[in-house]
């Protein structure tokens, strides 16, 4: 324990927690530590869904990890059996991705693929809006049941996330502008339809050029 009365992460991983390494793969030299503060909304579904974030940072990636409750902090922990040099930070944005509001899945996909990025801006960034208007701009990115926010994301191959007046988009870097240009048309008040067009312009693109 340590002297605050937390305890510190093992230097060493648990036997059941990573596979035991070759002689090849104890290539990190250098411990590397990180902290990620978990707010205060998203700490209940930390809670629920802490074995599908622990297992992919410590099988896959092969860092240590704990969730610190007296700080509210996820702390990750390179050690020996490291092999990847950015596994620390590919492991950080991982986490911050679903505390941001991304699920499980789309937040893993920041594992898979090196190309993949997470934007965030505040509608008041785009329009000085507040009450009634703030809330019809929230409402026309979203849609009814959502349809407007999935149209958006199916067109430009992103998740997007609304947290009251934030938005978050992930996605590639070019993708990510395509879906903020849609967001950033319907807080300015462009009718749907007109949005729903465009989208159909750059979803042909894409698929041609995939």
């Amino acid at each position: 324990m340590t002297s605050t009365g937390v305890a510190a992460i093992p230097t060493e991983p648990k036997s059941d927690s990573i596979a035991p390494s070759n002689a090849n793969s104890a290539t990190t030299t250098q411990v590397q530590y990180r902290k990620v503060p978990v707010p205060p909304h998203r700490f209940t579904p930390v809670k629920s869904s802490w074995p599908e974030l622990y297992q992919p940072l410590v099988k896959q990636l092969k860092l240590q990890v704990r969730m610190n409750p007296k700080s509210r902090c996820i702390e990750l922990k390179t050690s020996s059996y490291t092999t990847d040099p950015s596994s620390l930070q590919k492991g950080t944005e991982f986490i911050k991705a679903f505390l941001l509001g991304f699920s499980i899945s789309d937040s893993l996909s920041i594992l898979r693929l090196d190309e993949l990025f997470i934007e965030s801006f505040e509608i008041s960034d785009v329009k000085e809006l507040k009450g009634d208007h703030l809330s019809r701009a929230i409402g026309r990115i979203a849609g009814k049941d959502g349809k407007t926010k999935f149209t958006i994301e199916n067109a430009t191959k992103t998740r997007i996330v609304l947290a009251d007046s934030k938005v978050h988009i992930l996605g590639s870097f070019q993708n990510i502008r395509l879906a903020r240009d849609a967001v950033v048309s319907l807080i300015l008040g462009t009718p749907p339809g007109k949005v729903y067009n465009k989208l159909r312009t750059v979803a042909a693109r894409l698929n041609e050029r995939f």
